[in-house]
């Protein structure tokens, strides 16, 4: 890159006058470095764990009155404990709790 196309991309990009100091310069070098860890395998690992398995899920919209309870015991199988499907909502959509709200999407495991 000569000069003047130095000065052109200066320009474009609204830079003029910009001039970094040394402290700037390191401090974007350790930024670069930082953003480019993960890529050289600083501090990455990787453990072998069970693969998952897909489920089949169904998309619901929480309808006023109604809670996680009762959409876990219209999908539950006869005999299977609402605590295991209500646990597995949650897990499904991330909820920290067993509160859903009215307008709310959630994802319903299909068994």
């Amino acid at each position: 890159m000569n000069t003047n196309d130095h000065h052109t991309l200066t320009e474009r990009l609204g830079l003029d006058g910009l001039r970094l100091t040394r402290r700037g310069r390191v401090v974007i070098g350790l930024f670069a470095v930082f953003l480019a860890s993960p890529a050289l395998g600083f501090g990455a690992s990787a453990v072998a764990s069970q693969p998952t398995h897909g489920i089949e899920v169904t998309v619901h919209t929480v309808a006023p009155g109604q809670t996680l309870w009762q959409l876990a015991s219209s999908i539950a199988e006869p005999g299977e404990d609402l605590r295991d499907v209500v646990w597995e909502i949650r897990q499904v959509n991330d909820l920290p709790s067993s509160q859903i709200h009215v307008g709310q999407t959630i994802l319903l495991p299909i068994d």
